[in-house]
């Protein structure tokens, strides 16, 4: 049982993620009016006609509901370009569900439409900030005056006092500031620092991406932070960030205890012992415990594996999660390819699928930007020629 910081609890010992999924996030629309450097969605200026309608947009929240009530993200585009969305969050919160939002900072953002959310009681309000001065954010987000719009909004939130989440897309543009990143999430109140690592996928490129030695160090530097920093922090498609926070509690265990010996394969029982890691021990993956539900209604693993499983309006959700081929083939970790297939924290990390889709077009491959050398691997290159 775990509560979470809304005050919810949830079971998450509960949870199959061969079943079901911990969150589902649904792009309500595509309509944006921002023109970001990395955008997934390729976003478009007006909504698609064929966008899931009201009546279809409820069937959804009870199919998801019935997934064992994971948490209901509403992302885009901008989910407040969708005339709709605070009757469909009222109906999803009236089940008992936790919604979260994540608008963009366009002039769309008004007082009053913060006010109809925390009055709605959407658990969670997420804001986009990838650099801490307007020249880094506003080169990223290609829209001049976009950071100052974003600092203007967060401070009406904090007036309401809504819970604040930042979103921050980690990338050549702005690693060498996070030092400053990380004071200002703090300076603006955050209770939750998102981190996502760079997939090069819809507008987001290659040559955007850090390398795997800076994703390295970019992880230790964040299981640091995280020790003192006054808010939590989470990251989404870096699911190596969770094999070094094990490795650091295993130094820290070892360094207190005297020498620990721990098994070659981590499973999730040996996570949630090492504990700290503030979320599902089991990794979330994509397809693993995380499913995405386009504007139209297609289902993939997450927005950054673009690969349709099947359509709400054609499958429940529930029977495309639980059997279509590709999602099956996601929650299986003994079957990656390459160092990840035989890593010994296949199970709490599993690398980004995302990422090895985007760069080699294979989803069971080695996450790419990964510089970790499983054991399996040292053990046989040090193993005497017979």
């Amino acid at each position: 049982m775990k509560m979470h910081g809304n005050g919810h609890l949830h079971h998450i010992e509960d949870i199959n993620y061969n079943e079901n999924p911990f969150i589902v996030i649904w792009e309500v629309t595509r309509a944006c009016q921002l023109k970001c450097v990395h955008c997934r969605a390729d976003a478009q200026p007006v909504p698609d006609p064929r966008e899931l309608t009201h009546e279809e947009g409820l069937k959804l929240i009870d199919d998801i509901y019935e997934m064992n009530n994971p948490m209901l993200v509403f992302t885009g585009g901008d989910c407040m370009m969708r005339e709709d969305l605070f009757e469909l969050a009222d109906y999803a919160i009236k089940k008992g569900m936790r919604v979260s939002i994540t608008p963009s900072a366009t002039p769309n953002v008004t007082k009053e439409k913060m006010e109809k959310a925390k009055q709605v009681g959407l658990s969670r309000w997420a804001f986009s900030l990838d650099g801490p001065t307007p020249e880094i954010h506003d080169r990223f987000r290609r829209t001049p005056g976009s950071f100052e719009l974003t600092i203007e909004k967060i401070k009406y939130l904090n007036e309401l006092n809504m819970p604040l989440q930042i979103n921050t897309v980690i990338s050549r543009y702005n690693y060498d500031h996070l030092e400053e990143m990380a004071k200002l999430v703090a300076d603006l109140k955050a209770v939750m620092w998102y981190i996502f690592l760079l997939v090069p996928t819809g507008r987001g490129q290659m040559n955007d991406c850090i390398t795997p030695a800076e994703h390295e160090k970019v992880f230790l530097w964040l299981y640091e932070l995280s020790k003192t920093a006054p808010y939590d922090i989470k990251t989404t498609a870096a699911q190596h960030y969770r094999r070094v926070v094990l490795q650091q509690k295993m130094r820290e265990h070892k360094i207190k205890n005297g020498e620990i010996r721990y098994e070659d394969t981590i499973t999730s029982d040996t996570a949630s012992m090492i504990d700290g890691l503030k979320r599902a021990p089991k990794g979330v993956n994509d397809g693993n415990g995380f499913v995405f539900v386009s504007h139209i209604g297609d289902v993939m693993p997450s927005g950054l594996l673009p690969i349709v499983c099947g359509n709400v309006r054609e499958t429940p959700l529930s029977k495309i999660y639980r059997e279509s081929k590709v999602f099956k083939d996601l929650r299986q970790p003994d079957k990656y390819k390459g160092k990840c297939g035989v890593c010994e924290f296949r199970y709490v990390c599993g690398g980004s699928r995302a990422r090895a889709y985007a760069v080699t077009g294979d989803y069971m491959e080695s996450e790419p930007f990964c510089a970790y050398i499983p054991l399996a691997m040292r053990k046989k290159e040090k193993a005497p020629l017979s």
